[in-house]
């Protein structure tokens, strides 16, 4: 069960055409939800419960103040941002004799603060782009208690070391137009991703599969190129080369199998995984992506496609992952769209979508099959503020593999799905 609740507000003074004008914008986020979790027994003919979160409370705050300037040669933006994030689990587990043995609260807070510039020209045939920021994350306030259920007597108490530190940031870009319909353009770039609080403090079970947080785990860097030709005339295409290397990749990597007990985790069971999120060396990832789209009065076509070539090299910290491939990483997605607007209020819409084989584990041991899924939707326009809609999601049923656990049970993407609704603008 998840529940939740998000307000965000907007305010914007931005003249028409040249001048400078200012964006101030703040959001607020509540989140919680609910999860049982079994364990499968010897010949899956029998399951246990293997843990029950009965709350997972969280809060997300964000802000973002920018001023900016636009002009017929070009223009600039220089603002600040915050994110805020709090949350924490609260769990039972530890199923022993029929009944849950231990309780669990783990959580804790991040913060994200920057400041940033960019800047963009126009010189006739070529548009120039620039921005760099500055970034201090922050984690703090990290616990995790575990408790036994029927004394109140405290097990395990951690309370991690608050870490902080700076990155900074940039990119660059340019776009030639070599004529009205033909443009090539180029990147470079470097980014970054903090640690979520899940993967800090939240440890999770799926079936006999256990896998720990990790509160020392680094934030991701990503630095990257790329280089794209593509056409802006009646039909539209892109197509772009890439090049990415993302250092101190956050990825589960197994610690052992069971049966077994280990340190924290406790009791594996046989056919069960125990992972833990680390920093796993770096990813090596280049590939091509496609996309094209054709217009007519009422018909739109659109075509799109990647393949994606993607290798780990885990260096002392996960040799074992060395020329492995990322998981959950497929080669080859591809997705295509059509959109017939017969009547004015009446719009039709078929969309497909294939994801090739890719691994559910760090050691590819475990391969989920390709799937292709196709989905359908009509919206009428009953008036400039009321939309009705219906919907059939994964419209044939494909079973659409999401994780395979060690001793083989699946899990799947949504079955089947229909839906009605009724959409209201002001």
């Amino acid at each position: 069960r998840a529940t939740g609740a998000t307000f965000s507000a907007t305010l914007v003074d931005q003249p028409e055409g040249e001048g400078a004008g200012w964006r101030l914008q703040g959001w607020v986020k509540r989140s919680d939800f609910e999860n049982r979790s079994a364990a499968v027994a010897a010949g899956r003919n029998a399951t246990t419960p293997a843990s029950e979160q009965y709350a997972t409370p969280a809060m997300g705050y964000g802000l973002n103040a920018a001023l900016r300037r636009d002009a017929a040669d070009g223009g600039w933006e220089v603002g600040a941002d915050a994110r805020l994030f709090d949350g924490e689990t609260r769990e039972k587990f530890r199923y022993m004799a029929g009944a849950f043995t231990r309780n669990r609260v783990a959580g804790g807070t991040q913060s994200v603060l920057g400041a940033y510039g960019e800047a963009y020209r126009n010189l006739g045939d070529w548009l120039l782009t620039g921005g760099v920021r500055i970034d201090r994350w922050a984690t703090y306030d990290g616990h995790r208690t575990e408790r036994d259920a029927s004394t109140g007597v405290v097990t395990l108490d951690n309370r991690p070391s608050d870490r902080d530190g700076w990155l900074p940031t940039g990119r660059v870009g340019a776009r030639y137009s070599v004529s009205d319909d033909l443009y090539l353009r180029g990147a470079a770039y470097a980014a970054f991703r903090p640690a979520t609080l899940n993967e800090l403090y939240r440890p999770f079970r799926v079936g006999n599969d256990v896998t720990e947080a990790n509160a020392g785990l680094e934030p991701e860097k990503l630095y990257g190129i790329e280089f794209g030709v593509g056409g802006d005339g009646d039909l539209r295409w892109d197509v772009t080369v890439f090049a990415n290397r993302l250092e101190g990749a956050v990825t589960n990597v197994t610690i052992g199998f069971g049966p077994g007990t280990f340190p924290i985790a406790g009791l594996i069971p046989a056919g069960g995984v125990l992972r833990q999120r680390q920093n796993a060396g770096e990813v090596e990832a280049y590939g091509v992506e496609a996309e094209v789209e054709r217009r007519w009065e009422s018909v739109t076509l659109r075509l799109a496609g990647a393949y994606t070539q993607a290798e780990v090299d885990g260096g002392s910290a996960a040799p074992q992952l060395t020329g492995l491939r990322p998981a959950q990483t497929p080669r080859l997605t591809a997705a295509g769209e059509a959109t017939w607007r017969p009547l004015d209020v009446l719009s039709l819409r078929a969309g497909v979508r294939y994801e090739g084989d890719r691994y559910d584990d760090d050691l590819n041991t475990r391969e989920l099959s390709a799937a292709t899924e196709v989905d359908l939707r009509a919206d009428w326009s009953v008036s400039r503020a009321v939309t009705l809609y219906a919907a059939a999601e994964n419209l044939f049923d494909a079973k659409i593999e999401t994780a395979q656990t060690g001793d083989g049970l699946e899990s799947y993407d949504q079955p089947q799905t229909f839906r009605v609704g009724l959409i209201l603008r002001r």
